[in-house]
């Protein structure tokens, strides 16, 4: 539904069905968008990291998270993205393993 990032990392908003898996999703996306990466872009050192963050949204909340992926430069201009990431996460009370965040 929505792509968009900045130099060290990606938002997506997809919309997936109850048959699909996320870390299936996420796996998949990571394979292909390296391979392309690696091949096209021939950017040889290029990786994700091993862990990811997912959110749930409501149907009414997608305008503004598509609006708030497409301003991720304007965006983080004013807040960077691991704070703000981190006080999502607090802020809903989400467990998390520090080895993943940064």
């Amino acid at each position: 539904m929505e792509i968009g990032g900045v130099a060290d990392h990606v938002h997506l908003l997809l919309g997936l069905r109850a048959t699909h898996s996320l870390a299936d999703v996420v796996r998949e996306l990571k394979t292909a968008s390296s391979r392309w990466i690696h091949e096209e872009l021939r950017v040889l050192r290029f990786g994700w990291q091993d862990g990811y963050g997912a959110f749930t949204v409501s149907r009414s909340n997608v305008p503004p998270v598509r609006k708030y992926i497409a301003t991720q430069e304007e965006h983080h201009r004013t807040r960077r993205f691991e704070d703000e990431y981190l006080d999502l996460l607090k802020k809903h009370e989400i467990g998390f393993d520090e080895r993943f965040l940064w």
